[in-house]
């Protein structure tokens, strides 16, 4: 039985359900959910979990207790089934050889391997492929993956705390080095953590590690740390800061050349002004799709002015600083605001 259109449009949504579930731990792939029905009824469901293992397919197909009733059924999965052979096998053979005949697909995938090619061997093969449902949720879904693979570098996250006044800083001394200024609340540095499980790299610039020492690690959520990347130009940073500590996967974008230490890589990058755009290319071929920048003011305005930056994540405390460091200043559309106790927390989308 073939099921009407708003009953294929309900199993994608529950598929794209099912695909954040990976969110954080199979990156750089995408996230991707799957269902199996027979007869409008669910009799197998799966999600891509963890890079390098099992995709949403194979975990779906398992779960079916009869694999005989595949040859009746409907599978619904939110990203087209690849069909190379990566680090698990092509997962549009694995419908083939269980003869389903229909797959509802929520999107193509933008990666060249991929690309049109697993819906062309489905329907070759003699498949009823329906493409296209509930699609604009699904690039939502996988816009850090879309993004890596269209535009060739990660999705930008900017990322800063400011008064509610304005200000990200108060002007500081060397004196007052060492620590963070404080502007919003444990909740709010909470979500913080919780963002950096989510993404893969987070960078900050020579001033914010001198000024503020950030670990860049997450301890406040339960998850893995990102990548910690510093742009230190002249190599001046002292070897006593935190981010040195190598606890953590660390890269130094330095026009230095300096050897390598455990955990600490040290990439040398011209100083002629792009380094912005030197550190994107290098974090695209490394597989980095998505970044935190969560620097000071002239790091963020960097990628502001470049128009490289895909969301804004504002934090704005109660604290009135009257005078200090400027926060700083972009056109973007609000998506949501969440209240957290006294703070805010504000995204934006790019125009």
């Amino acid at each position: 039985m073939t099921p009407p259109f708003d009953v294929d449009e309900k199993f994608m949504l529950r598929a794209i359900e099912l695909a954040r579930l990976g969110m954080g731990t199979v990156s750089p792939n995408p996230m991707v959910g799957c269902v199996i029905i027979h007869n409008n009824r669910i009799i197998g469901e799966g999600y891509h979990s963890e890079f390098g293992k099992a995709h949403a397919e194979v975990n779906a197909i398992n779960r079916v207790y009869n694999k005989e009733l595949l040859r009746e059924s409907t599978i619904y999965v939110t990203l087209e089934p690849c069909a190379h052979q990566g680090k698990t096998p092509p997962c549009a053979d694995l419908i083939l050889l269980h003869k389903i005949p229909r797959v509802v697909i929520g999107t193509a995938d933008p990666y060249k391997e991929v690309a049109g090619r697993g819906i062309e061997r489905l329907r070759k093969a003699g498949c009823l492929v329906l493409d296209g449902f509930q699609q604009e949720k699904c690039i939502e879904l996988n816009r850090r993956f879309f993004t890596f693979h269209q535009k060739k570098r990660p999705f930008v996250i900017l990322k800063w705390a400011q008064t509610a006044d304005g200000f990200i800083d108060i002007d500081r001394t060397a004196e007052n080095y060492g620590q963070p200024t404080w502007i919003t609340n444990d909740l709010s540095r909470i979500a913080v953590h919780k963002m950096r499980t989510d993404e893969s790299a987070i960078l900050v610039g020579t001033n914010t590690a001198k000024k503020d020492n950030p670990s860049l690690t997450v301890r406040e959520w339960i998850g893995r740390s990102p990548i910690r990347l510093v742009i230190d130009r002249s190599a001046k940073l002292p070897t006593s800061l935190t981010l040195f500590d190598q606890q953590v996967s660390t890269v130094v974008y330095t026009s230095i050349t300096i050897p390598d230490r455990e955990n600490i890589e040290y990439k040398t990058i011209i100083s002629n002004g792009n380094e912005v755009e030197q550190i994107l290319l290098d974090l695209h071929q490394r597989g980095v799709v998505s970044l935190i920048v969560e620097g000071g003011q002239k790091l963020l305005n960097t990628f502001i002015e470049r128009g490289l930056w895909d969301e804004a994540r504002l934090f704005i405390g109660k604290n009135i600083f009257h005078a200090g460091v400027k926060a700083p200043v972009f056109n973007g559309n609000l998506i949501k605001s969440e209240e957290l106790d006294d703070s805010w927390m504000f995204l934006f989308r790019r125009v």
